[in-house]
């Protein structure tokens, strides 16, 4: 398979489009467990992003600036913890797309794998601390087990969809162990993480753009 730059912007677009519709979701999610405000910060950083896509970055066909600028952009706009766990997961992952126009999925398969230990290099969680690692981890392994058996990225990034919803949904039953909600204790229990949940809703945004792309 084949992704160009152009639609890796527009799966960047479709963020910046889910993010707004589940705003209020996942704030509700967080005045559960913490400030209440996850959805909007998320929604201020992609926002930022979008100007990036409809300004500096219209043009740019450069797969590792577009990765590159979206970080920097969402680091500079969202001053939470949220802030530079994305922008090392955009920064890292910009390696793989270095100086390509058009992306193979092996390029996808580097990107996310980068991606995910970007990110958890940079936050220091585990899996069971109820946080986006309960999400991401489960669908990094899927994606490292999975592609090196079919070499075929879209039907990997299906089982990786998968795996992140059953992580996300795992949270539900886990006790916070970190930041705020860590207060909670018994409290935190039934609800799911809205870090977890807005990391897994990115990955299905990812599989429903490039599925798109394939059919087009």
């Amino acid at each position: 398979m084949k992704i160009t730059a152009e639609e890796i912007k527009v799966f960047l677009k479709n963020v910046v489009t889910m993010i707004e519709a589940e705003k209020d979701y996942l704030c509700e999610l967080d005045r559960k467990l913490g400030d209440g405000d996850h959805g909007v910060t998320m929604s201020i950083g992609w926002q930022a992003v979008n100007e990036k896509l409809e300004g500096d970055l219209k043009e740019e066909q450069d797969c590792g600036k577009i990765s590159i600028v979206t970080g920097r952009t969402f680091l500079s706009a969202v001053g939470s913890s949220v802030g530079p766990l994305y922008a090392t997961g955009f920064m890292r992952g910009a390696k793989a797309f270095q100086g390509k126009s058009e992306l193979s999925g092996e390029d996808l398969k580097d990107f996310w794998i980068a991606f995910i230990e970007g990110i958890k290099e940079r936050g220091k969680a585990e899996v069971g601390d109820k946080t986006m690692i309960d999400t991401l981890q489960p669908a990094l392994e899927s994606l490292q087990s999975n592609f090196g058996k079919s070499n075929d990225f879209l039907s990997a990034f299906e089982s990786v969809v998968q795996a992140a919803e059953k992580g996300m949904e795992s949270t539900k039953d886990i006790l916070s162990k970190r930041g705020r909600s860590s207060r909670l204790g018994e409290r935190s229990l039934g609800t799911i993480d809205p870090g977890a949940a807005s990391s897994f809703m990115i990955l299905k945004t990812f599989l429903t753009t490039i599925k798109s792309a394939q059919v087009a």
